[in-house]
This record gives structure tokens, sequence and C-alpha cells, in this order.
């Protein structure tokens, strides 16, 4: 069974950076598309980025410039790279593997002075 298990979320001031992981039990990366989603309190999930079996990879306009995603296969791990982070970036931040249609727990990022 596939887990997820994000890490490296915390408290950052704004223009700050964070870097979140997201480490796999298995190796999924051959199989499945990887995606970064978030919920902030009151709104629904989106989608930040994701990154493609073929290592393409796609941003939320909101983030574009800003936050990177990529993987390491060898540690079966996604990233994403948050810089010059915002208060509106504040939300819990979520990995899913889609052809599992699998979510790991989140990890809570908070932008505030």
């Amino acid at each position: 069974q596939v887990q997820l298990v994000e890490s490296g979320g915390g408290l950052v001031q704004p223009g700050g950076s964070l870097r979140l992981s997201c480490a796999a039990s298995v190796n999924i990366f051959a199989l499945s598309t990887l995606d970064w989603y978030r919920q902030a309190p009151g709104k629904e999930r989106e989608l930040v980025a994701a990154v493609t079996t073929a290592g393409s990879t796609n941003y939320a306009d909101s983030v574009k410039g800003r936050f990177t995603i990529s993987r390491d296969n060898a540690k079966n791990t996604v990233y994403l790279q948050m810089d010059s982070l915002k208060p509106e970036d504040t939300a819990v931040y979520y990995c899913y593997a889609r052809y599992f249609s699998r979510w790991g727990q989140g990890t809570q990022v908070t932008v505030s002075s």
C-alpha cells in the first residue's frame, strides 16, 4: 500500500523560503504524476504544482516563478521549494499520487510576521 508522508512545514516570515518534502513508501514515480495541493481555512483545496512521470512540471498562476517542484527518484521523494512566500500562501499543503488516488497527511505552512 502506498503511503505518502509530508514534512518541512512551519512558520516563516513574508519573503522567506521553505522546502516541503513528500516521501513515498515505494517507488511510484514511474507510474504516477505527483501533485502538491494546498487548502487554506474556509477555502477549497487547490492544485499548486505537479510533476509528471516524464518529469514535466506545471504550476498554478499564483505560485509561478516562486515555487519549484522536483523529485528524487532514488529517495522516492518529491519536493516543493517555496520562495518569496506571501501571507496568502498560508495553508495546509498535501501531496497526492494520482495513479493511486493517495493523499499524504498534510503539513502546515504559515507565512506571517
